[in-house]
């Protein structure tokens, strides 16, 4: 059991959420920022607690609602692998953000995901006129292929979180094993499915705007060199890690 916090401190919450912020004032309008990572990585959590930092005027979008349905993944032989980037409506998701980032004079309804029946559920999601912050989470933000490869430049700003592998492979254990999977087959799928994931998902980092610690937000020495932050802001054009 790692002795890292699970969630960052409140006061390295609010320096994200100034950044949140000031990336409004300085846009004038709504404002996207992405966070992505690997799985496990504790996008949602983040995510989760930056909208209720930011208040009201935010909503948090999933990038999970566009799952493709089971039924649609049986028929094209990829149950096995769900998660992977071609069991997503990659083009799907690139549309919707394009509305919500454009229509900000109507509300716009967005699919969740529900892990107890494993399925999307539509229109779930509303981001109304009011949301001045959109918070788009999900694994392939910054991939640079297909519809992926359009999406950062809709997004404002895009956080990558960093988390140790081990770390993220016992969350994934135990979330796969809370939903049903029996210890030795969420083992695996950590490693076969998730793991070819990360794979996928880690050098894109690169191309983030701000590096985060997926235990704790801004205070990258809490992961004791076992990650990949580091302390200080950049201006040449290197992820930047929120100080």
């Amino acid at each position: 059991m790692s002795d890292f916090p699970a969630t960052p401190p409140v006061a390295e919450l609010a320096v994200l959420a100034a950044r949140v912020r000031d990336l409004r004032a300085a846009r004038g309008a709504r404002v996207l920022v992405g966070i992505t990572g690997s799985p496990g990585a504790g996008k949602t959590t983040l995510a989760t607690l930056l909208v209720a930092e930011l208040g009201p005027d935010a909503v948090h979008l999933p990038m999970d609602g566009f799952h493709l349905a089971n039924a649609t993944l049986d028929a094209l032989g990829r149950h096995d692998r769900k998660g992977a980037l071609d069991t997503f409506d990659g083009w799907g998701f690139l549309a919707l953000l394009r509305r919500v980032r454009d229509e900000r004079d109507r509300t716009v309804y967005a699919p969740s995901f529900r892990r107890e029946v494993d399925e999307p559920v539509a229109a779930e999601i509303a981001v109304e006129p009011h949301h001045e912050v959109v918070v788009v989470e999900g694994n392939y933000l910054l991939v640079d292929d297909g519809p992926w490869a359009h999406v950062r430049g809709v997004l404002d700003e895009t956080w990558f979180a960093v988390t140790p592998d081990d770390e993220r492979t016992r969350r994934l254990v135990e979330r796969h094993t809370r939903h049903g999977r029996t210890p030795d087959a969420a083992a695996a799928w950590a490693e076969q499915v998730d793991g070819r994931n990360a794979a996928l998902v880690e050098p894109t980092a690169a191309r983030a705007d701000l590096l985060v610690s997926g235990f704790r937000a801004a205070r990258p020495e809490a992961c004791r060199g076992t990650c990949r932050c580091a302390v200080g802001a950049s201006d040449d054009g290197d992820p930047a890690t929120a100080t």
